[in-house]
């Protein structure tokens, strides 16, 4: 996991939008509230505000949940991309973000 800039952590740490797991409406959330970064750009993981996501350790899969196959990246992805810019997403240009959206939405537009 890359470190989050200490600006960047504080941020988050106060942000009441990071309280509570993304996944919390399926009723089966459970453990801490943990960060993850959802998406690589150059073999780094992104750090910025719209691309990490607060989920609990089950949805996480980390603590006693390690390896509980209850992660769905996608969808961690799919609720990164509803909050960036196009401004935020200009800053990786070597990605088809917009054929990244179009999938996403594809798949979890329907489950709304």
């Amino acid at each position: 996991m890359r470190k989050i800039p200490p600006e960047l952590l504080k941020t988050i740490l106060n942000d009441p939008y990071y309280k509570q797991c993304i996944r919390h409406r399926e009723g089966a959330c459970a453990g801490r509230i943990t960060l993850e970064h959802t998406f690589i750009y150059a073999s780094k993981q992104i750090n910025e505000l719209w691309a990490i996501v607060p989920l609990c350790a089950k949805h996480h899969e980390v603590d006693q949940f390690q390896d509980a196959g209850t992660m769905d990246k996608d969808y961690g992805q799919y609720i990164a991309l509803t909050r960036a810019t196009d401004e935020d997403l200009a800053k990786y240009p070597k990605k088809d973000w917009q054929q990244e959206r179009k999938w996403l939405n594809s798949i979890y537009e329907k489950k709304k």
